[in-house]
């Protein structure tokens, strides 16, 4: 009698682990549909990031956002993508619907667009400068930042890419602000671009 409830008892706790683990791998896909940076890398994948999406005002999820709709309009669209190999990572920009034949600056920021221009933070950096507002150029540039500058053609439409050879850490980089203006790259200027005018959510 003892031997045949033994059994019994091992049986119902195998079906209970199997259907625990089934169960924890549905929840998982529902919730996160999309694979995380690191699982598209464990499956072979290059893609850290791909986002489409049309500017609108800002409200809680929103992908991309406007500030100044004269230049960039409501409805106009933005695409980004973000991919690493073993030797770089590639961030493309594409743009239509702004305002034609303006020269825009474009950097990747720390934090997640939000109601206010300002909440971006600040570029994210490699090598993190030793003063958050530093602008100089050895921490300030190219190759330590990701810059996207671009200048519309006659429709308002745009595309720009960029290679750092670094990838950012993960949950430090969110988001792509588009400025009113070239970026400077001088002492004490570096990095300025004039006014936030959109942003583009891209966590990685």
């Amino acid at each position: 009698m003892s031997v045949t409830r033994a059994i019994f008892g091992l049986a119902a706790a195998s079906l209970l682990i199997a259907g625990c683990g089934a169960q924890e791998g549905d929840d998982e896909g529902a919730a996160d549909p999309s694979p995380s940076a690191d699982q598209t890398a464990e499956a072979g994948g290059p893609d850290l990031a791909r986002v489409n999406g049309e500017f609108k005002t800002y409200s809680p999820g929103a992908t991309a956002v406007t500030y100044d709709k004269q230049a960039v309009p409501t409805g106009s669209t933005a695409s980004v993508s973000v991919t690493h190999d073993a030797a770089e990572t590639d961030f493309t920009l594409a743009v239509s619907g702004l305002k034609p034949e303006e020269t825009y600056g474009a950097h990747l920021h720390t934090q997640a667009c939000g109601e206010k221009p300002a909440d971006a933070g600040p570029h994210y950096q490699d090598e993190p400068a030793p003063s958050k507002n530093s602008h100089d150029p050895e921490y300030v540039n190219d190759d330590n930042e990701v810059w996207l500058d671009f200048t519309t053609d006659g429709d308002g439409a745009a595309s720009t890419d960029a290679d750092v050879d670094w990838q950012p850490r993960k949950g430090e980089a969110n988001s792509i602000v588009i400025h009113s203006e070239h970026t400077e790259t001088a002492p004490g200027k570096a990095g300025k671009a004039g006014t936030r005018l959109a942003c583009v959510n891209v966590p990685l």
